[in-house]
């Protein structure tokens, strides 16, 4: 999957924006979960936080020497921190996690090992929190924007605002970038041809910090953001090319 032997097999790639109390514990489970397992790094993307995130990342890269972390000037959004994250990876795969610490490390090695089962082909492992942690309105929200986008785009997706998912790098580098994008990963990735494997996952309450999101703004935005999905869908044009070998 990569031309570079020393590369990592797995970047696990953390947006984070003010979670400097959230990034230490995280950062733990991350290792906890992949030491012995297979090499990877971690890459942290702070998004202009004005905490101590920065300092506290700092610290952390002088004991974890597979811990790197990137830094936004300006806050840019959480499309634009994975789009940045994902760039600077070293590996083939990537794995996505939220910086609030509601998803679980724990997790990813049942991500690797579906992958595993499948071939490690075009795929898209992308979790389903089966129990989630969230405010009441917040899971109703949800809901009912799942629904709708389910319908509108036809992406078969039970729960895309999971952030765990995994990944081919350089599948995520070949879909247009626009903000917002990382609510749709599952129906940009199908169109570009992957496969979608959903696969249940822990959720957890998130214990510092606060959220960075508003059910109302972000309904607003995730409406707009819908339309300009569903058009990107009927606008595709992937060919399909025959092996040169084949000709």
């Amino acid at each position: 999957m990569t031309a570079d032997p020393m590369a990592p097999a797995l970047s696990v790639v953390v947006p984070v924006h003010d979670e400097a109390d959230n990034i230490a514990p995280l950062v733990h489970e991350i290792a906890q979960a992949l030491d012995g397992r297979l090499p990877y790094e971690i890459v942290y993307v702070d998004d202009g936080s004005a905490d101590r995130t920065a300092a506290t990342l700092a610290a952390l890269r002088r004991t974890h020497r597979n811990l790197r972390s990137l830094r936004h000037r300006r806050r840019a959004g959480q499309s634009a921190a994975l789009r940045t994250g994902i760039r600077a990876a070293r590996a083939a795969w990537i794995v996505t996690l939220d910086g609030d610490g509601q998803n679980d490390p724990a997790d990813i090695p049942a991500l690797l090992a579906r992958r595993d089962q499948m071939g490690e082909g075009n795929l898209l492992i992308a979790g389903i929190r089966v129990n989630r942690q969230d405010s009441l309105a917040k899971r109703r929200a949800s809901r009912i924007a799942n629904a709708i986008r389910r319908r509108l785009l036809a992406d078969a997706a039970q729960d895309t605002g999971c952030a765990i998912k995994l990944f081919p790098r350089q599948a995520f580098l070949d879909l247009p970038f626009f903000d917002h994008m990382h609510r749709f990963l599952p129906a940009l990735f199908r169109t570009a041809g992957l496969t979608l494997i959903e696969h249940p996952v822990n959720h957890r309450p998130r214990t510092q910090g606060r959220s960075h999101y508003g059910i109302v703004d972000r309904a607003m935005v995730g409406l707009i953001d819908l339309i300009g999905v569903a058009w990107l869908q009927r606008r595709n044009a992937r060919p399909d090319i025959e092996p040169e070998d084949q000709q």
